[in-house]
This record gives structure tokens, C-alpha cells and sequence, in this order.
């Protein structure tokens, strides 16, 4: 038989669901407001990646793939409401340049890397915790760090990458440029975008994570080193 949870349990339960409420609120306003995501003249640069990032390293990878989920899911939904150059490789519904449809590789590539976003953080986090072995606050600040960073580069390089795979031939269109030249183009993306993302996240993600993982008594509290 089933042992019904504690009440220490059920408020872990509740805390962690309206963590999650939350930067699922958090994901969905950035998106639909200015202040998430940047349109180029190329393609779509985006902070959304740090809620979920931010996400899977207090809540885990389950529920920092949900999260991931709802951010491919947003983006599917900007892209079709606001379509731009790009648009037709995250959203099934606009046409691929040459066809009078969308694709549904658009799927692929507007869920498949948001929902490793919210797990690979989670592993290089838990990964740099476990290599130290102490617990202390030195170990949790870089842990985090690093996490923001995997997360970013995760959603840019596998993103891109599918781009690159999937629409090599229609993205070129899009672009205006030969298909021989996809692979300079999206590298030179990589580039301009990634590393401003990644940077982006290595710094907001321990400055958001640490305080609320000591607030919320997430995990021990970790041991302070004397100067």
C-alpha cells in the first residue's frame, strides 16, 4: 500500500509547482513582450533559454524538460503569429521557401533542443557538484555557471545545427545565399548569437539560482571556506 505523503512532502510538492507556474509565467511574458526575444534581421535571438535553464537546475530535468516544453511551444507560437525570415523552421505552419507548406521537421527543431535545455544544465550542475564532492558556496556559484552556460549552448548549437541538417537547401533560399555557404552562415550565427547568450546566462543564472536556492531550502546549505 502506498504511503500517502507527509506535510513536509505535500509543501515541497506545492513549493516546486509554483516554482514551475511561475517561470512558465516567466517564459510566456518574455515571449510576448520585447523583452525576450530580439528580432534580427536573421534570425530570432532569445533569452528564454535562462528561465529554463534556471528552471531545471532548482526543479530537476523533468520538470526543467516541461519547461523546455513550454518554451519551444511559445516560440512555435510567436513564429507563426509573427512570422520572419526564419520563421518557417519553428513553425509547421508557415511555408518552406519553394513548397506551399510547412514542414513538420519545424517540430523537431522548435521542441527537441528547448526540451534538453531544461535537462543538460541539470546534468553539468549535478556533474560539478558530484567531481567536488564538497559542498560549498565557491562549487555551487560555478556549478551554476557553467549549467547557464551548457544550457545556452545546447539550445544555439543544436538549433542551428538542425537548421543546418534539416533546411539546408530552403534555408539558403531564405537567406539569399548558396547552399554551400549554410555552414559558414550558421557558424557566423553561432558566433554573434551563442556567445552573448551563453554569456548572458552565466551571469543571471547563479545570481537568480543562489538566493532562491537559500531561500527555499532547496538543497544544504553549503559550507562557507574562511579567507
Amino acid at each position: 500500500m502506498k504511503q500517502a505523503p507527509t506535510r513536509s512532502q505535500r509543501s515541497k510538492q506545492i513549493q516546486s509547482m509554483a516554482i514551475l507556474a511561475m517561470f512558465t509565467g516567466i517564459i510566456f511574458l518574455l515571449t510576448f513582450t520585447p523583452l525576450g526575444l530580439i528580432d534580427l534581421p536573421v534570425i530570432k535571438a532569445t533569452i528564454l533559454h535562462v528561465p529554463v535553464i534556471i528552471g531545471s537546475i532548482l526543479l530537476g530535468p523533468k520538470k526543467g524538460a516541461f519547461l523546455g516544453v513550454m518554451f519551444g511551444l511559445s516560440s512555435m507560437i510567436k513564429n507563426t503569429l509573427v512570422p520572419g525570415l526564419s520563421s518557417f523552421v519553428f513553425s509547421p505552419l508557415i511555408p518552406v521557401p519553394g513548397l506551399d507548406r510547412g514542414s513538420p521537421w519545424a517540430l523537431f527543431i522548435c521542441f527537441v533542443p528547448r526540451i534538453l535545455v531544461g535537462v543538460t544544465p541539470w546534468l553539468a550542475y549535478t556533474f560539478i557538484k558530484f567531481l567536488f564532492r564538497k559542498s560549498n558556496a565557491g562549487v555551487q556559484t560555478t556549478g551554476m555557471v557553467i549549467a547557464g552556460i551548457v544550457g545556452a549552448l545546447t539550445n544555439t548549437a543544436l538549433v542551428m545545427g538542425s537548421i543546418g541538417v534539416i533546411f539546408t537547401e530552403a534555408y539558403a533560399a531564405a537567406q539569399g545565399i548558396p547552399a554551400t555557404e549554410v555552414l559558414a552562415f550558421i557558424l557566423g550565427i553561432v558566433a554573434m548569437n551563442g556567445v552573448p547568450e551563453a554569456i548572458v546566462a552565466a551571469v543571471v543564472t547563479p545570481a537568480v539560482c543562489v538566493p532562491l536556492v537559500r531561500a527555499l531550502k532547496l538543497e544544504k546549505a553549503p559550507v562557507v571556506q574562511p579567507a
